[in-house]
């Protein structure tokens, strides 16, 4: 027997959840499929950086994860050796935060404790994707049995693309390696962005630790993994300077860094949302703000207009400024910072001072930090 459903999304993390409980509000079904089983996501401690535009969106289908979400109330940006720096703070908005630091398992868990229990196939196994005239027919292997779903409309949501052709990818040469760190004193709900000819490093308040991202060439990274927990906390240091001190580092871990566009993100009855569709640098923290905004504006459209093409088509054009904005944005910021040359250097110092000192300007930056697209003008 062939299954019907008016929308398959494959990937039932943040972003494809977002998606299934933004239609449900608007009283349309959707069927959840993911490879993993339904615990995992409940283990992963990573931190995501969410800014208050996603927050506003997540309360409307009340999963913002309140009790776990560390706010954010200022941003300081500056550059290791160089002169000038930006701050960004909350009370020029009138926001209670710019935005929040969150632990992935929180923000599943909080989603996921909306979704009924019927709408998420966990351990699926993909066997075919075949698309048709109208509709997509997908073979998939489920709890020991085969099964086949017809779909209106398949929504890609599931982690980033690997070789795919329709995915231009332009490799950094960096590696993040992420850990948290007791700083001393407290963090006193500030972040930073700290550039350094090696790549930028983040600190993001989380709790009552910082959650590290601490970007190198590919050969100083496996480096610092290869470290005791001392010297790599002397390393950190001496990369960020002697404005707090750290001391307990958690385990590390280590992933490289690519900006990957997908130049088509609609074809036939099939659409590829967040990280399927754009994954960016983190410098900035906007690559999983931009997979939540993806989802939200896909859903918007087909309650208002129905799933059919010219919906997807409409979805597709919706997305453009938000999507390559943010990517050149992030990409433009990494190829300018992550270097030592010398009159570039004080070029940026001057751009750093002027966007203190010049309000309208830092509010454009800061607001595109905090809603994307949806800021414009």
């Amino acid at each position: 027997m062939t299954e019907a459903v008016d929308v398959l999304i494959v990937g039932a993390g943040p972003v494809g959840m977002t998606l299934h409980l933004a239609l449900a509000a608007g009283g349309q079904k959707s069927l959840l499929l993911d490879r993993r089983p339904q615990q995992a996501q409940q283990g992963d401690p990573r931190a995501l950086a969410l800014s208050h535009g996603a927050r506003q969106l997540l309360e409307q289908i009340a999963s913002w994860p309140t009790r776990t979400a560390t706010p954010i109330e200022t941003i300081h940006i500056s550059q290791k050796d160089g002169f000038g720096r930006t701050l960004i703070n909350r009370s020029d908005y009138g926001l209670p935060a710019l935005g929040y630091v969150v632990r992935y398992r929180d923000l599943t868990g909080a989603l996921a404790a909306n979704l009924d229990d019927d709408v998420v196939l966990s351990e699926a196994e993909i066997l075919d994707i075949a698309p048709g005239d109208n509709c997509v027919t997908v073979s998939l292997r489920h709890a020991g049995q085969l099964r086949t779903i017809q779909t209106k409309l398949l929504v890609h949501a599931e982690g980033t693309p690997g070789d795919d052709p329709e995915v231009k990818v332009s490799d950094y040469e960096q590696h993040a390696v992420i850990c948290e760190v007791t700083p001393t004193p407290g963090h006193g709900k500030r972040a930073w962005e700290r550039f350094t000819p090696d790549g930028p490093l983040a600190l993001l308040p989380l709790g009552d630790e910082y959650s590290i991202v601490f970007t190198l060439p590919p050969a100083k990274a496996d480096a610092v993994m290869a470290m005791d927990n001392e010297t790599f906390t002397a390393a950190l240091q001496q990369q960020f300077g002697q404005r707090m001190s750290f001391a307990n580092p958690g385990p590390r871990s280590s992933f490289p860094l690519a900006l990957r566009l997908r130049d088509t993100l609609v074809k036939g009855s099939e659409v590829w949302i967040g990280n399927t569709a754009q994954t960016l640098h983190p410098v900035s923290g906007q690559g999983f703000n931009l997979g939540i905004r993806d989802a939200w504006q896909l859903a918007e459209i087909l309650l208002k207009n129905g799933v059919d093409r010219s919906s997807l088509e409409n979805y597709a054009a919706s997305r453009r400024l938000d999507r390559r904005g943010s990517a050149f944005f992030t990409d433009q910021i990494v190829r300018a910072f992550s270097n030592d040359f010398g009159p570039l250097k004080l070029a940026r110092g001057l751009g750093l001072l002027a966007l203190d000192l010049c309000p309208p300007a830092r509010h454009f930056v800061a607001k595109r930090m905090i809603w994307g697209a949806r800021a414009w003008p």
